[in-house]
């Protein structure tokens, strides 16, 4: 069953088109992202599936019920914001059950309701403190009782990750992750951040200009990119001119440039329906790097210069020229890592590339 539904969705400021046309069916219970750029209409989606805004064409249905044009206090949705929204002049438990106020519920069971929400985001004795007393991240768990309290159909998360320090964020991605998991609410995420769609996600909907790019689980997207956009878009990644061949049984031979042939698997290909210009996909970390002549068995291997070293703690990515050709490869450190000017092998193997028709 679909928990969310939008069919043929538009949305329009003045001459200004935000969303073009987007269908989407979000399951029941999963964890759906939205991720793309700034500006790339993840919001204003969102916005129109909690009511803050009418689409300007199309359709929304919420638990199977037509909801287009039904108010967002009618919908039964807890939303996270960016800033957490909370009231300073009210307590923690007030904060918490304030959305029990417009519903027929008493005092004891909301005092119940609001206990147990509290100790799902694990902060049971803070009930009788205000939200300036608390922190960033204590005000973002606080935002998210207040949010699942009134036992909602669909959580909307707005970027709720985004005013917190690193270390902390991915504490409270899992945390939210976890929670997601326990209470098993249909959940619409917001973000820009990869790493976050990439961890927490059941179904990440990558968009562009208003558009829909790409939508499946994490490892098809990341893995299997559909086009240019979203392999740059998701992880670092070398996008390199290609000629693809007949296909032979569950290989795919993709002629390129320095490399020669790679025979990848037919399912790391899936828009290329013929031979043809086509554009190889190599992640960044799959790329490694090795002294010449020690590339290991089985893999493709051509000889490259290091040329910028940009050192990220347990890890290394290296700038390698390989001809007339630049190359992005993380590697972790395994002993020394490789200084600017070195000679080393470049090596991938076939069943880590994608390819894409030239175009896309």
């Amino acid at each position: 069953m679909s928990a969310v539904t939008l069919t043929d969705i538009v949305k329009r400021f003045g001459d200004f088109t935000a969303v073009h046309r987007m269908s989407l069916e979000i399951p029941e219970g999963s964890f759906l992202t939205l991720l793309g750029p700034s500006g790339c209409g993840k919001t204003t989606t969102l916005r129109m599936v909690a009511g803050l805004l009418d689409p300007t064409e199309g359709e929304i249905q919420i638990k199977g019920k037509h909801v287009t044009n039904v108010p967002i206090h009618k919908r039964n949705l807890g939303i996270v914001f960016q800033n957490y929204a909370l009231f300073p002049h009210k307590t923690v438990a007030d904060n918490v059950a304030f959305g029990l106020r417009y519903r027929d519920v008493s005092a004891e069971e909301a005092k119940r309701r609001v206990n147990e929400a509290l100790e799902l985001v694990q902060l049971p004795n803070v009930g009788d403190r205000y939200p300036k007393q608390l922190s960033g991240g204590q005000q973002q768990r606080i935002a998210l009782a207040r949010a699942i309290v009134i036992e909602p159909d669909v959580l909307l998360l707005d970027e709720p990750l985004s005013a917190l320090d690193a270390n902390l964020r991915e504490d409270m991605r899992v945390e939210l992750k976890r929670i997601q998991h326990r209470i098993g609410v249909t959940t619409i995420f917001v973000t820009h951040d990869q790493s976050e769609a990439l961890a927490m996600s059941d179904q990440i909907v990558v968009m562009s200009d208003g558009r829909v790019e790409q939508v499946g689980p994490p490892e098809e997207v990341y893995n299997t990119p559909s086009s240019e956009f979203v392999a740059n878009f998701l992880g670092a990644s070398n996008i390199l001119p290609a000629t693809a061949g007949q296909a032979s049984g569950d290989t795919l031979p993709i002629e390129v440039g320095g490399f020669g042939s790679i025979a990848i698997p037919r399912d790391r290909a899936p828009a290329l329906n013929g031979s043809g210009k086509a554009r190889l996909v190599v992640r960044a970390e799959k790329l490694l790097l090795t002294r010449p002549g020690d590339a290991p068995a089985g893999s493709i291997s051509v000889d490259g210069t290091v040329e910028t070293v940009d050192y990220q703690g347990q890890a290394v990515r290296y700038f390698v020229r390989v001809g007339d050709t630049q190359l992005q490869a993380i590697n972790m450190i395994d002993g020394r890592p490789f200084n600017e000017g070195d000679s080393v092998a470049v090596s991938l193997r076939p069943r880590d590339c994608a390819a894409l028709p030239e175009g896309t």
